[in-house]
């Protein structure tokens, strides 16, 4: 499945949810996320999860290319949104001040915050080589992703 039109969330949701539904263990979690997630929506070349760490982002489980180990928080698109804790949808990453190249194929972004009984746990991060590739039906669908987590964490 390709979600090349946004009427394939509710199934990514859904699939999402079984593939966590009963497990504690959260990288096993994040990891089968990321996968999932990587595998199902066009035009990505990176997906995976920052872990909030000793006041900091520390890369967690991801699919794609190596990544930045390290982001303080505040800088780059998921520092801010670490930092804010607002999704950041980024249509050229070229233009965010303060973006953090991981990969120079990227051109585009959004960052969902993850947050358990008020605390930051990290970030779920995906990236684009196309500018504008993420729409508001992907943050919605995305930002679903993401609570099912939490409620499975909570």
């Amino acid at each position: 499945m390709t979600l090349n039109d946004n009427s394939s969330y509710p199934q990514l949701i859904e699939q999402a949810k079984s593939l966590i539904a009963g497990e504690s263990d959260l990288i096993a979690n994040l990891a089968n996320l990321s996968a999932l997630i990587y595998h199902n929506l066009a035009d990505v070349n990176w997906a995976g999860f920052y872990l909030y760490k000793d006041d900091q982002l520390v890369l967690g489980p991801f699919q794609g290319l190596p990544a930045c180990i390290r982001i303080p928080m505040g800088k780059g698109v998921c520092g801010t949104a670490a930092a804010t804790n607002t999704t950041q949808r980024i249509e050229d990453v070229h233009q965010f001040a303060g973006h953090i190249a991981c990969d120079a194929a990227s051109n585009s972004e959004i960052v969902i915050p993850i947050t358990v009984q008020g605390e930051l746990l990290g970030v779920l991060d995906i990236d684009s080589p196309e500018k504008g590739r993420f729409s508001h039906e992907d943050e919605v669908g995305l930002t679903a992703i993401v609570a099912a987590l939490v409620e499975q964490l909570s």
